[in-house]
């Protein structure tokens, strides 16, 4: 009965930590609902820790796994409305198929529970060192192996907290570590309270070295606030490189709907042409595949209307839509403007497993359900921006926006790094759900990192302009047909992260979370072994 409620209370602070990238309430990031989920975490490692080492391990690995699937479960369980609703498969199929690429992706985090247990030192410090480096490479694990699905990283919550100064530095993986660190120091505190408290020591004799993790992490949580709030009174004016009008297009153009051509095909080919072809501002934008039709199977005459249309005067246009020639497809925008020598094309280039490409083991698995648009190409990594009355526009498509690392890749040379980032999506594939907040809880990430405008043209919502602060500076209602107006200020400037991002990919992070997890088991192994030889 004991393990059962154990087992319970990892998998509900699983859950909380799941909310915490943007609470249902409120579509909000909460910074410490993801910190207190995780205190409760390596609270209960280190109780674990008190049985023999290879049976704690066991139980770490096991707690460890069921945290982490609730809080995937609880992050994505979204995905059943594209399976299910949209997708045309079997509801159990569907919760099947959500909870087992959840408990999947588990494994890395109770890979990492174990070993915390397994070699965590004495040195509380040291402690918390080793879990936030367990943890760190396990982010990157899920973010990286067979393509990466690494959304809902908790470095993410952190958005809108304290720790959200420290994201131009090391990014949403380094704000994720330097989290699991502080929640390792808080949670050592608890621990030596719950022993002293369960033991013979009087809690008014344990000493202030004991708290001193406890203290540091509190001091590290002021010192970052009080950084943020200097940076924000700097705003930098000398960073900035002009402005922009923006027209952002959001059809609402419901999922069941988009590809059936007597239904939302038509809404959109007559609502998105209506707005191209009567710009309200200097850049119009649409979202991903605003236009659901092929090239070849467009209205004679209907993309080159629009191409003539921006051939002269001074608008332009950004458009997404499908591209392909019969045997080949691309998710793409192309971008019209006047006085060019050709239309400038972006391909996806970091496409969506069993959404724009399959991989052959899981034929069968895709054949069950009733998605249009199988196999994609993929583009190139770092294409050049669309350039418009002197900034610099670097596309992304759908959830792109993800990866940090990729889109680093446009900030190597700092004379040509975009002045403002594009996001392009169709969230309508998950309905009204919390993953319109939650996708952009993670654009305004990758505007915190690079310090660039992110400006998110999207069918049901969030369309947005965010700052290069990472706030939403404005945003149309989600699930309503608009047009957002607005006007952008591109950005210069190279932030720490995009340098050592551009050059040498998540590299770093992987190497120093590798090199503090061998010290620390190098460090034990010698400890044990002294205590053997009884040194």
């Amino acid at each position: 009965m004991k393990t059962l409620l154990r087992g319970v209370g990892f998998a509900a602070a699983g859950l909380a930590q799941s909310l915490s990238i943007a609470a249902p309430w409120s579509g909000q990031p909460l910074w410490w609902l993801q910190l207190v989920p995780m205190v409760f975490l390596v609270w209960q490692l280190d109780a674990i820790r008190t049985g023999s080492a290879s049976k704690s391990a066991h139980h770490a690995f096991g707690f460890g796994w069921l945290f982490a699937t609730a809080w995937l479960c609880g992050t994505f369980w979204w995905l059943f409305i594209s399976l299910h609703t949209y997708g045309g498969l079997a509801a159990p199929l569907a919760v099947s198929a959500v909870l087992a690429l959840a408990a999947a992706l588990a494994l890395y985090y109770a890979l990492a529970c174990g070993l915390f247990v397994r070699f965590a030192p004495v040195n509380r410090f040291a402690a918390a060192v080793l879990f936030a480096s367990l943890w760190t490479a396990a982010e990157l694990l899920r973010g990286s192996w067979f393509t990466g699905f690494p959304w809902g990283a908790i470095g993410y919550a952190h958005v809108d907290g304290p720790l959200a100064v420290a994201a131009p530095w090391v990014g949403v993986y380094g704000v994720g570590a330097i989290a699991a660190a502080l929640a390792a120091a808080v949670a050592s505190a608890m621990t030596v309270i719950t022993t002293a408290t369960v033991g013979t020591k009087p809690l008014g004799r344990l000493t202030f070295r004991r708290f001193a993790p406890l203290v540091s992490a509190v001091a590290v949580l002021i010192a970052a606030w009080a950084l943020g709030a200097s940076r924000d009174a700097n705003d930098t004016p000398e960073l900035a490189r002009g402005k922009l009008d923006v027209a952002l297009l959001q059809g609402n153009i419901p999922q069941d709907e988009k590809f059936i051509p007597g239904g939302g095909v038509a809404t959109a080919l007559r609502w998105y042409g209506e707005q191209l072809n009567d710009p309200k501002a200097s850049l119009t934008i649409t979202p991903e595949t605003a236009i659901p039709l092929l090239p070849s199977q467009l209205p004679p005459g209907y993309l080159e209307s629009i191409a003539a249309r921006y051939a002269t005067g001074t608008r332009a246009a950004i458009v997404g839509l499908p591209i392909g020639n019969g045997t080949t497809y691309s998710n793409a925008v192309l971008g019209f403007q006047p006085g060019a020598s050709a239309t400038y094309r972006y391909d996806k280039h970091h496409l969506v497993p069993f959404g724009e490409f399959v991989p052959s083991i899981f034929r069968w698995f895709t054949d069950l359900m009733n998605i249009p648009l199988g196999d994609f190409r993929s583009g190139g990594l770092a294409q050049p921006p669309f350039v418009w009355q002197g900034q610099r526009i670097a596309p992304n498509i759908c959830y792109e926006d993800l990866f940090g690392d990729e889109i680093g890749a446009n900030f190597r040379d700092a004379g040509n790094a975009p002045t403002i980032l594009l996001n392009v999506s169709n969230i309508a594939w998950f309905g009204d759900s919390v993953a319109i907040d939650e996708h952009l809880s993670i654009s305004r990430m990758r505007a915190l990192e690079f310090q660039r405008p992110m400006v998110r043209a999207t069918n049901t919502g969030a369309t947005v302009v965010i700052d290069h602060r990472g706030r939403v500076a404005q945003s149309l209602p989600r699930l309503t047909r608009g047009v957002l107006l607005a006007e952008v200020e591109g950005r210069g400037g190279i932030t720490p992260y995009a340098w050592w991002v551009s050059r040498f990919g998540l590299w770093p992070l992987w190497g120093l979370s590798l090199l503090m997890i061998a010290c620390t088991i190098v460090l034990h192994r010698r400890r044990g072994s002294q205590r053997g030889n009884g040194k």
